[in-house]
């Protein structure tokens, strides 16, 4: 399971700097001028985690494997975007297949970087971007009802489920109205697996993700009264600000680790943007980490909370969650604490866990399973 972030938007603000910045094969062009990504351009990134070197060393692994984010850059939007002015539609398009979105937000004073309206505005910014999602959505909402009420639905079932379906799709076009994103709209189980196939982009988790000068990451922007104003467009939204330099970001890309680490705190800062980005993002989407680890290899694995150990087996292969027996079990910190398997075992900390289990953050597994 790789989660897939979209970069999104006004041209230059940043994007494909970031982009570049946090991506191994990042190829977007970040140039002074709109429109300078004229395709998505994708970049598979791996998750920072210093778990993985730590169970290495236990199980003395001959390869460490971290699990990955796709980052997906896409080309700036402007107002009118949902009616195909700018490179418009194809890019809502781009959007709507990825998992949560990044936007990042220009909170940053600079006369030698030209900004689309004229004037650096973080709040109308966001605005601008959020309405012409809402547009994008409310217009396939329309085609869906209108869809609905022409349909032959045969069966009790399906007439019930279709009512409730065009119930639910009218809530939201009224919250989209109001500037209210699909996603703060309450549904239940049953509506929410009805709406999911319109992959709606205001249902989609945002992040804004505010791109400030190095000297304000000492602080995280609490002096910068751009992301003060960002700050509290999001709590109204119920969205998360991060905080970024993507010069300072695209600067941690020639450095090694260690460096790169010494830089940070020479910046006041405890993180990168990638790893703060990521960190959000999982605690969005609800994901969450677990382990394998043995001489091979040592691997994280991504799962959603609430997967159960046969599910989680699943993901490395499908044949371990259909003949799935046991699940051999221990914590990150059992096991580091122990330092080692077999010690765990004794402190009674490696247990096993059957089909009902519910993997949690940080798990070390093995799963014991019939071909």
């Amino acid at each position: 399971m790789s989660l897939k972030t979209g970069i999104v938007g006004l041209p230059n603000v940043g994007k494909s700097t970031l982009f570049n910045a946090i991506c191994e094969n990042g190829k977007a062009q970040a140039a002074n001028f709109p429109f300078c990504t004229i395709e998505p351009n994708v970049g598979i990134v791996a998750v920072p985690d210093s778990r993985l070197e730590t169970l290495s060393n236990i199980s003395k692994s001959k390869a460490i494997v971290p699990t990955s984010v796709e980052f997906v850059d896409i080309a700036g939007l402007v107002k009118g975007a949902s009616k195909g002015e700018g490179l418009g539609n194809q890019f809502l398009a781009n959007i709507r297949e990825c998992d949560a979105l990044a936007q990042v937000v220009r909170c940053f004073e600079d006369e030698n970087v030209i900004h689309v309206a004229g004037k650096v505005d973080p709040v109308e910014d966001t605005d601008v971007i959020n309405f012409e999602l809402a547009l994008a959505d409310i217009t396939q909402i329309e085609k869906r009802l209108q869809r609905l009420e022409k349909g032959r639905a045969k069966t009790k079932e399906e007439i019930a489920s279709n009512e409730v379906e065009k119930a639910a799709l009218s809530r939201i076009v009224e919250a989209l109205d109001q500037n209210i994103p699909a996603r703060a709209v309450q549904l239940t189980a049953d509506e929410s697996v009805l709406v999911r196939g319109l992959q709606l982009l205001t249902m989609k988790p945002m992040i804004y993700a505010a791109n400030v000068n190095e000297s304000d990451l000492a602080d995280q922007g609490s002096s910068n009264t751009f992301v003060q104003a960002l700050r509290k467009k999001a709590a109204q939204e119920n969205c998360d600000v991060i905080i970024v330099s993507a010069q300072v970001e695209a600067e941690l890309r020639e450095l090694d680790p260690v460096e790169a680490a010494e830089y940070l705190e020479s910046l006041g800062a405890s993180e990168g943007g990638l790893a703060s980005l990521i960190r959000t993002a999982y605690r969005q989407l609800g994901l969450l980490t677990y382990f394998t680890t043995g001489v091979q290899e040592t691997r994280a694995w991504t799962i959603r909370k609430g997967m159960t150990a046969p599910e989680a087996a699943g993901v490395i292969h499908s044949d371990f969650e259909r003949g799935f027996i046991k699940a051999e079990t221990v914590g990150y910190d059992d096991l580091v604490s122990a330092g080692s398997l077999g010690q765990a075992k004794e402190n009674g900390r490696l247990r096993l866990e059957g089909k009902e289990y519910l993997v949690n953050e940080g798990d070390v597994m093995n799963f014991k399973f019939n071909v």
